[in-house]
Formats: C-alpha cells, structure tokens, sequence
C-alpha cells in the first residue's frame, strides 16, 4: 500500500514509542517476541530459499534483511554491499531502515549501527516496525484498519463461538479458544471445537498451532507453555501471529472466488456471438442508407425562383435536423460495440473479432466521409444558388429602405426651416435656436452620405437591368431635388437667427450678472433661516457658549448682507429700463434665474425676524447649563472624596490582615473599631445619592469633575463593608483555632512571616507554588506529589484546587492540616509536643 494518511500512520506506529518501557517491564515478552518474530522472518525468507537462525545475529550485515523487505513489498532494493567490513553492513542496514521509511514509516531511535552491532533490543524493534508495515497495515475491516482493523476481523469471526471474548491481543488469546475458533470458522472441518474447554488452555492452543501448521502453511510462532505460564502475553508476538491467519484466510478467500469465475465463461461467449451479429446487422443498415443518400446530395439541378431553391434548402435542414442525427447515433453505437466487443474477446483470450467483406470500421468510416464530402458541397452550391437570387431583390429592398428612411427624416424639414420663431425669442432662446441649428446643419451633412448611397444603388439597378427600373429612377430624382432646396433654405435660416442673436445679448449680459449674484445670496439667506430655526442639544456650558459665539458673528455681518441685497435689486431695474427705452419684445422672465426681486425681500424680512428668537432661546438654554453644571461640580467634589476614602480603608484593612504588630486580639480590636468609622460614614454615602438622582433627573450623562461614577462608589462602598465583616470573622476564627490548637504567639508570628515573605508582590495571597515553598520552609516537606499539594491547599475553608490562598485561610489551612499530607516530624522537630486536636477535622496531627 503506497498511500495512507498520517492518522493511520499514527495508529500503527503507536506501540514504537513503547518499545523500550515494555522489553524492560517483562523481559519474558523478548523469548516470545523472538520466537515469533524469527519464525515470521522464515515465512517469508524460505520464498527466496534461506532462513535465519538467530534474529540478532542474521540480519546484522543487513543482506537477509534486505531479501526480507525485497519479498515481502515486491521490490527491489538498491545493490548491496558484499563486503564484509563493517562499513559495508551499515551500509546495507542504512539501505534497508531508507526502504522503510520510504514507505512513510518513521523510524523511533533505531539505527544502523545498533542493528549491526546486535542489540537485540533494537533489531526486535525494527522486526516489529517492518510487521506493522507490511502485515498489519494494510488490514482494513469497516474503515478502520491496522490494529483495529485486525481486532474487529478477529472480534466479527469469532462472535458466533462461546467463552470467546476477544478484546486485545494478549489475555484474550491464553485460552487459545479465540485461536481455535479462527481456524473453525474458515476450516471448520479440521477442529472439532465442541469438544474443546476453557479449562485446558495447553491443549487448545497445540491443538491450534499443530493444525494451522500441518494445514494452513502458518509456521508455529509460539509455544503454548510460554503463553500460559506468563500473565500478559506479549501483545506484537500475539499481533504477528494473528496477522498471519488473517492473511493466509484471506488468501483463501481470493482463490475461492477465483474459481466461480469459471461459471461465467460461456455466457460470456454467448453475449459476444450476440454483439457480432448486431454489429454486422448494424453495419449494413448504415453502409444501406449512405447509399441511398449521396447521389440525391449529388443532385445540382438550380431552380428558377427563390421560392423553389428555399424549398430545397429547407429539405436539406430537415435532413441535418431529422435524418441524420440517429445515423450519427448508429454509428457511434457501432463503434463503441466494436470497441466492447474486441475489449472482452481480447480480456477472454479470444481472437479478434473480423466483420464480413465491405462491414469493417474502416470501411464505414470511408462511406461516411463520402457522405459528408457530397453533404458539404451540396450545402455549398444550396447556399450560392440563393445568395444569387437573393442578390437584385436585397438591392431593391435596400434601396427601398434608404429612399424610406430619408423620405421620413425630410418630411416636416422645409416648414421647419422657414418658420420665424426667433422674432419673439428671448437671447437664451435665441442661443439654443443657433445650437438646434448647428446640430441640424450636422445631420444635414451626415445623410449626404445617405443620398449618394441611394443614388449608387439605383444605377446598379439600372446596370443590372431590374425590372422596376424606372419607378426607382423617379423616385432618385425627387430625393435629390428635395436636397438641394434643403441646403438653401437652411442657409436663409441661419442669417436671421444671428441678427437676432446680437441685439439680446445686451440684455442677456445683465440678466447673467443677476443671477450669478442673486443665487449665493439667496442660497446665504435660506441657510442663515435654517440655521436660525435649527434645534440644538448641548449637554456642556462651553457647548452652548459656542453657539452663542457663533450667533453673535452672524449678527455682525448682516449689515454687508443688506449691502449685497440692494445691489442685486439695482440690477433688476436696470433691466427695466433698458427694455422700456428700446421696446425689446421680452418673450418670458430672466432664463438664468428662478429667484425674483419679491423672493429676495421676503426672505430678508424673514431673516430679520429670526434673529432675536435665536438670541431668547440661547440664553435659556445658558442657563440651563450653568445650573447643570453646578450639579456636576457638587457630585465630584463629594465622590472625588469618598472614592479615594473608600480605598484607603480597603488598604488599611489589608494591611491590618498582615502586619505582625500585636496578637489576633488586638488585630480584631483594631479592625472593629474600623468597622464603626466606616458605619458612621453612611450618611455622606446617602448624600452622594441624592445628588445623583438630581443628576440622572437633569439628563446628565457625563461629568469632567471626577472619575467616579454612582455604580463606583456602590460598588466599593459594598466591597468595604463585605471586606471588613469577612476580615473579622476570620480573625474571629483564626482566635478560636489558635486556642483550639494551643498556639504560641511566637508560632503566629513566624507563620505570619513566612507568609509576607512568600507574598512577592505584596497581594495579601499565595499561589500554590508560593504555598507549598512556605509550607517548606516551616519545616512541613509535602514532596512532589500534586496531589498531596492539592489535599493541604483543600483545607483551606475547602476551597477547591487552583485557588490562591489568602493569608487568613493559610492559618486556617496549618490548623487543619491531617496527618497524610505531612511527615510525621512537626515544624519543631520530633520532640515537639502534639498539638490539640483540630475542631475541624478531628486530628491532633500538625
């Protein structure tokens, strides 16, 4: 097998990593190992006529072990060395361990020199290695494989059979049950297995071995004695083995199915006979209808009328459509009949198949070739006879289509032209006239191509001689009369549309000088109106002032708007006068702009109105935030206080926990008079609150003043009374375990020491690693068993493993220590008193 993924991989080269701890847990296991593993060796090696004797020994120039891998993968081996230095044996070992890890089997700390050298350790290991690879792993039984595999084809064989229960390959097999219903359920012929018991296992198993050698060809690899006599089997000795019986099953199994392949032959022979008389039916209805075929394809009569040689193309396509496709299908069909029938003549050993006279492939596919040459000429002169016919009548229709298109675009042109629309035109009117006119004056010249085309085409009708000549000769003539007048009349046009053009401008000059300055101010008036009636939400004093910074600069520059404003209207009324004095026919408003003089005052009357609304409703709303701001000031300056307060006695308290200043007495003293401070701090707390329902009421959602927030000082206001209740009862029960136990004050104290000496970093806990160190170093030696570790750091107020340990449930741990987690010699040595019995766990053991 040349591939497997790396799982597989992984699975039978698992036991390599074991190889080493199992030959030194039962060195019983090596004799099994070697007597197996030689006899594997020789099941294979007497193939090319030799054996080993000694497995250590034989294989040590590498030579055997070279024929080994040649016969059992089918290889060949690069040449070896026939030196008999021992740089030549490595050599050859070297060549054997690349073969085998060139079949993606990795190699665990066996080497060359180790197998020449004659470690037995190693050369076992490497047996085992090449048994794996090329016995075991290819075993594959419902996608599992190796192991596996060979475990569940032993487990699906022998379910059937009673008192056998395989579940591995070592005690499942003393028995020699599982060996006996192996062989039984394949030969069941040479084992009468209802007479065999569970209790004789000797028997069993010679029964087994004796019977798979004299008739399976499986050399005996085992001894029964050994297997009975030891209390675990050797696991890869019981796997070689096993593995050879699935082997030699398996083999029996091909040759079986071999045999009933036989039962197949002559309806083998009966189908082919079927397929040559199919093929040589087949062959002559083709080769019949292609000669009925071509000399109708080779008929060139023309027709006189396109109707007619439509006709005949349209016969041609329902050939191409109807008739040919199945032929095509046919001979397909032939061929691939053929083809199979040659294919199983040639798999059955039979002679080649040989169509009669005329009915080869060869031959049809000739036949075929001359019915498609006689196709393709016949499409070729179809397609030439109806492009010829169809050549005078395209011209006519053509020229049909052209005079049509042209005759379309001209009509309605000449009114156009002489119309006089530009005598009531404004200047911008005038102007697109003058565009429209240019644009027409292009598409006049682009259908000059158009009207020579149309002309080109009635004189290759009259060379051809059409039969509808003259009417297309008259037609040509009008077209061309009707362009010329075109051409005049569109000159006439363009003369007068110029005059006209100039006496506007004049006009049009101011009229473009009014809207480019009406606009951006109208634009600056109707975003001054938005601006000015635009809410606004500010949530800071320095955000409102800002608006009123901004409104007060837009106050100051309406006196140059108002400037602005007058000079656009001293534009309109120059207008005016200009039309008046000259009695300009004005056809409509001014063509640049939408805004009048009326729009312009009445939105600046309105801007003017806006202005104090805007000046109110920024002065409220600054004063609306001065009054918040007076809110966010209060509540920082009182939880810029309470805040850094509350920590300080949470530090305090820490520090009380683990100073060594006085005894647990005088600690809980000191920490109750903390815990009255703190109660009698309540008020200010309350206070705090207050201030912050006025806040949220106001909808204030930050504050600059400080960094605490309400949800803070809850918090570590609830953190401190937690903390300060928790510290004393601690203490309380540190006081009550001390006494239990009958500690000095001098033994709390070096406690307590030990313990700040461990705290590296001052956090008031201790790790496991720091808490097995101080248990040390107060004399308590725990080793280095986890479990031991995870028993002491449990007693402290039954915390679970991986939990630090703080400085109060470290007392709490010493006092409750039991006696299996620590020796037996105290922190003071042998001599040391025993202490009281801990009320906890009920054990005078320190």
């Amino acid at each position: 097998m040349d591939h497997y993924d790396s799982q597989q991989t992984n699975d039978y080269m698992q036991p390599e990593e074991d190889w080493d701890r199992d030959l030194l847990l039962d060195p019983a296991w090596e004799k099994q190992q070697r007597k197996t593993f030689t006899a594997w060796c020789n099941s294979h090696l007497r193939k090319a006529g030799t054996q080993i004797e000694n497995i250590e020994e034989d294989f040590r120039d590498g030579l055997k072990l070279m024929l080994l891998l040649e016969v059992i993968s089918g290889e060949r081996l690069a040449k070896p060395e026939r030196g008999k230095m021992r740089v030549h044996k490595i050599s050859n070992v070297n060549k054997a361990l690349d073969f085998i890890a060139s079949k993606g089997v990795k190699l665990v700390s066996i080497g060359a020199e180790e197998i020449v050298d004659g470690n037995v350790k190693m050369t076992l290991g490497m047996i085992w290695t090449i048994i794996l690879r090329f016995a075991i792993q290819d075993i594959s039984v419902e996608e599992t494989s190796a192991k596996e595999g060979l475990l569940l084809w032993c487990q699906r064989k022998t379910a059937p059979y009673k008192n056998v229960n395989i579940q591995n390959f070592h005690i499942s097999w003393k028995d020699g049950l599982g060996f006996c219903a192996l062989i039984h359920r394949h030969r069941p012929e040479l084992i009468d297995y209802g007479k065999l018991r569970k209790d004789d296992p000797l028997t069993n198993l010679n029964t087994a071995f004796d019977v798979a050698e004299r008739y399976l060809d499986i050399p005996k690899m085992l001894d029964a004695e050994d297997i009975v006599g030891t209390a675990r089997p050797d696991e890869k000795a019981i796997m070689t083995y096993v593995s050879s019986f699935y082997h030699a099953f398996s083999g029996a199994q091909k040759a079986e199915t071999a045999a009933n392949r036989i039962c197949k032959v002559l309806a083998v022979n009966q189908e082919n006979e079927q397929l040559m008389e199919d093929y040589e039916k087949l062959a002559s209805d083709l080769l019949e209808w292609i000669r009925r075929t071509i000399p109708w394809l080779e008929n060139r009569v023309p027709e006189n009328t396109m109707q007619a040689m439509q006709q005949k193309l349209e016969d041609f396509r329902d050939y191409r459509r109807l008739h040919k496709p199945p032929k095509v299908q046919e001979k397909c069909q032939l061929e691939i009949n053929f083809n199979t029938l040659q294919t199983k003549l040639r798999l059955s050993n039979r002679p080649a198949f040989m169509p009669s006279e005329g009915r080869m492939v060869s031959d049809i596919n000739n036949a075929w070739g001359c019915l498609e040459q006689a196709e393709k000429g016949y499409e070729e002169w179809l397609l030439n006879e109806i492009r010829r016919l169809e050549r005078l009548d395209h011209l006519a229709e053509k020229f049909r289509q052209k005079a049509s298109i042209h005759e379309a675009w001209t009509d309605g042109k000449e009114a156009m032209l002489r119309q006089k629309d530009y005598e009531t035109a404004t200047l911008s009117e005038i102007k697109a006239l003058l565009k429209k006119h240019e644009a027409f004056e292009s598409d006049l010249a682009a259908h000059q191509d158009r009207v020579e085309q149309i002309a080109a085409i009635a004189q290759e009708l009259n060379e051809l001689d059409y039969y509808d000549s003259p009417s297309v000769n008259a037609r040509c003539q009008k077209i061309c009369d009707q362009w010329d007048n075109l051409g005049a009349l569109t000159q006439k046009r363009r003369e007068a549309l110029e005059r006209t053009e100039k006496l506007l401008e004049t006009i049009d000059q101011l009229y473009l000088e009014y809207a480019k300055r009406a606009a951006p101010f109208n634009n600056w008036m109707e975003g001054a109106m938005e601006d000015l009636q635009d809410t606004f939400i500010v949530h800071t004093i320095e955000e409102i002032q800002g608006l009123t910074t901004a409104h007060e600069q837009f106050k100051a520059t309406l006196p140059d708007a108002d400037k602005e404003r007058l000079a656009i209207l001293g534009i309109h009324n120059e207008v005016s006068k200009i039309v008046q004095t000259y009695h300009v026919n004005m056809a409509g408003t001014n063509p640049y702009t939408t805004i009048t003089p009326q729009e312009i005052n009445g939105k600046w009357d309105h801007v003017r109105q806006l202005v104090p609304r805007r000046d109110q409703a920024l002065t409220e709303e600054h004063s609306r935030q001065q009054h918040n701001e007076r809110l966010r000031k209060q509540f920082g300056a009182q939880a810029n206080v309470i805040g850094p307060w509350i920590q300080t006695k949470m530090e305090e308290i820490g520090r009380i926990s683990i100073e060594m200043h006085g005894t647990l007495e005088d600690q809980l003293s000191h920490l109750r008079q903390y815990e009255k401070s703190i109660v009698n701090y309540k008020p200010k707390i309350d206070q705090l609150e207050g201030d912050h329902q006025l806040i949220q009421e106001a909808l204030i959602f930050d504050n600059k003043h400080t960094n605490y927030t309400m949800e803070h000082i809850r918090v570590g206001w609830e953190q401190l009374l937690t903390t300060i209740a928790r510290t004393i009862n601690e203490v309380e029960n540190q006081i009550l375990t001390r006494d239990a136990k009958g500690i000095s004050q001098e033994q709390m104290n070096e406690f307590r020491a030990s313990f700040n000496h461990f705290d590296r970093d001052h956090s008031g806990t201790l790790g496991p690693e720091e808490f097995k160190a101080c248990l040390i170093s107060l004399g308590y030696d725990i080793g280095n068993d986890p479990q031991v570790l995870a028993s002491c750091m449990e007693h402290a107020q039954g915390w679970p493993l991986g939990r630090e340990i703080t400085h109060f449930s470290f007392f709490s741990s010493l006092f409750c220590l039991n006696s299996p987690c620590l020796p037996s010699c105290g922190p003071w040595g042998s001599s040391s008193p025993a202490l009281p019995a801990c009320p906890l766990s009920g054990s005078s053991d320190f």
